[in-house]
């Protein structure tokens, strides 16, 4: 897993909860495709343009509501790369962590870019750069045993290369 992502970033605002992310009407469905068709489809311009590797900047609070895992589910497989975001709900930010997903908390980010902006972000630095306008924004690196996990692929891959480590 590298610790640098590059794309271009899709803003959202404050707020964002769960099921805004992944509607719970669609809970059901299990196929990956049917999944990132419904990630996010209430901003529309921002679902119609998505592309594999972007990056999504937040606001505050992103990922508040219920703690479905569905909703990390859907921005993996809708192709995002990693979240930025002012502030994470925590068992949402948990729930990223988990599974896989990069994310990185950077006070502001929301006010300081705008869709389309290319950033560089580096998850165990904290640095983000903003490509388009030459910018730069100090955001919060990921810890040491969470940086292991995202490295890993996630939780339950982790453990079983720890598992296996073990055996030998």
């Amino acid at each position: 897993m590298e610790c640098v992502y590059k794309g271009n970033v899709s803003v959202l605002g404050n707020n964002v909860d769960t099921d805004q992310i992944y509607p719970g009407r669609y809970l059901a469905l299990v196929d990956p495709e049917e999944i990132k068709s419904h990630c996010l489809e209430d901003y529309e311009t921002l679902h119609r343009q998505f592309k594999k590797g972007d990056i999504i900047a937040a606001g505050s609070n992103f990922g508040c509501g219920s703690s479905r895992e569905h909703a990390v589910i859907a921005i993996m497989h809708m192709g995002a790369s990693m979240v930025i975001a002012d502030s994470f709900a925590r068992i949402f930010y948990r729930n990223a962590l988990n599974l896989g997903l990069p994310l990185m908390v950077c006070r502001g980010i929301s006010k300081k870019v705008k869709d389309g902006d290319v950033l560089e972000a580096d998850i165990e630095t904290g640095v983000i750069k903003n490509l388009t306008r030459g910018e730069e924004y100090a955001g919060e690196c990921v810890g040491e045993y969470a940086l292991e996990i995202l490295k890993a692929g996630g939780i339950k891959p982790l453990m079983r290369k720890r598992m296996m480590a073990e055996k030998e």
